[in-house]
């Protein structure tokens, strides 16, 4: 699912190893299939994909260049068309003002009034000490304008413009009250957390989360979370921190507060210094609500250990460990640094997709990478696996790995999508001769009809 490098070149002989291992085992495998956007600059997406009730994929294609922001996309699984729908930098209304552009979105879309919402973030980064930092613009470019949010119509295809998010930064983490029309998220590099209302069409600045988030250095770092949930009953907004605190926003006091009879401090997790970089500490990696069960769902990345937050009792249940067989075999944790993002409940309110990895043998030899990192990255090659939870009997299944016809494996994935066609989707680090890139992917849905429409 990771490579060891943006390069690509330090793991060409260990990929060509890896694609006879995979050849010869071919029928346990499942086969995807990759569709060209034809983006040059497409690089690594996280979340930014979504099944919307039109029938299509809209998905997002992030970029690390200073000349070429992020694009965003719809896919018809009947037609297998692929439209553009629009340049981030464009939608934001910063074409030709030689600024940093909008390279990414960073967050899952959410639909609501026949539009898709989301925000769009930063691409183009500094790496000081290792770390990545807000870029510091070349000669000739202004400094990231700030990230946006925004809208896009289904319809019209249109995009609205909400502005930018407090102090610049731009959007790691965002999520939508569908019922009240308002909209949460955290930014980046620090973390502050905000709340847009769409009705008043007023920003509203919350403080920060957590110290200084990734700007911050030594004892004031902390990795930031990546996923808020909302009980849509209630108004109740839910997010992590690196020290495994969850705190609870209150839209009627409108105040922030941790939630003191539980936290995400588990030995199962692992032991993590928060004020170090390179982990997600304590943060959940990926939740999200269910609202059969009025709880919240989540996985903690690094460990890859399932669990339950029941806001009434706040009590926290861990329920399983739903990494692949052959990571639970190793007992060591995946290769990428933060864990993977591609976690969601399927239609029928029961079944939980994830996409995860795989460490990769050679030779019954288990390939390692990196020993540390400071910053969220692979560090080192590993296959790319789906593993399905049933959350109403446990029924933990792992569909083995994932490559495409010449025995190629999906890279860096770190997004999933359900469609309505019984096929999952996502986007990942596809081959292109000598070059990598990032585009849509797609895989059968392996449950059984009974099993994929059984509802709760």
């Amino acid at each position: 699912m990771n490579c060891m490098n943006s390069k690509g070149g330090s793991h060409k002989h260990l990929n060509q190893e890896i694609h006879k291992e995979a050849a010869a085992k071919k029928s346990e495998n499942i086969t995807a299939i990759y569709y060209n956007s034809g983006f040059e600059f497409s690089h690594d997406t996280y979340n930014g994909i979504y099944a919307a009730s039109d029938g299509l994929i809209y998905y997002v294609l992030c970029s690390e260049s200073i000349e070429e922001g992020g694009k965003m996309y719809s896919f018809d699984p009947a037609t297998k068309a692929i439209r553009l729908c629009g340049d981030l930098t464009e939608a934001c209304g910063e074409k030709g003002l030689k600024t940093i552009p909008q390279g990414k979105s960073h967050v899952n879309f959410v639909e609501a009034n026949e539009k898709l919402y989301f925000g769009t973030h930063i691409g183009y980064y500094s790496n000081i000490e290792g770390t990545d930092r807000m870029g510091i613009p070349p000669e000739g470019y202004k400094p990231y304008p700030g990230g946006h949010l925004l809208s896009f119509d289904m319809h019209s295809r249109t995009f609205e413009d909400y502005g930018v998010v407090p102090h610049k930064e731009g959007v790691l983490t965002m999520n939508m009250d569908t019922q009240r029309n308002l909209m949460y998220g955290i930014t980046w590099p620090t973390g502050y957390f905000f709340r847009y209302d769409i009705g008043k069409k007023e920003m509203k600045d919350l403080g920060r989360i957590s110290e200084d988030g990734e700007s911050g250095t030594k004892e004031k770092y902390r990795t930031l979370c990546r996923s808020i949930t909302i009980n849509p009953d209630t108004g109740m907004v839910y997010f992590s921190t690196s020290d495994g605190v969850i705190f609870q926003y209150d839209p009627v006091p409108d105040q922030v507060q941790p939630i003191v009879e539980d936290n995400l401090r588990k030995d199962y997790f692992g032991q993590y210094d928060p004020a170090s970089p390179g982990h997600m500490g304590y943060n959940w990696r990926q939740v999200f609500w269910h609202a059969g069960h009025k709880a919240i769902y989540g996985i903690h990345g690094n460990s890859g250990y399932f669990f339950r937050f029941d806001p009434a009792t706040k009590k926290v249940e861990i329920l399983d460990r739903i990494t692949s067989k052959p990571s639970q075999r190793s007992g060591m944790f995946d290769q990428f640094s933060y864990g993977y993002l591609g976690l969601m409940i399927g239609h029928n309110q029961r079944t939980v997709y994830y996409l995860t990895g795989s460490p990769m043998y050679i030779n019954g030899k288990r390939v390692t990478g990196k020993s540390c990192t400071a910053k969220g990255e692979a560090k080192g090659l590993e296959n790319l696996h789906l593993v399905t939870y049933d959350i109403v009997i446990h029924k933990y299944q792992d569909h083995g790995p994932i490559f495409f016809e010449d025995g190629s494996a999906p890279l860096y994935v770190n997004s999933i999508a359900i469609g309505f066609d019984r096929h999952i989707y996502f986007m990942g680090r596809v081959p292109e001769k000598d070059k990598i890139k990032t585009d849509l992917i797609s895989i059968p849905d392996p449950l059984k009809d009974e099993e994929f429409s059984t509802p709760l």
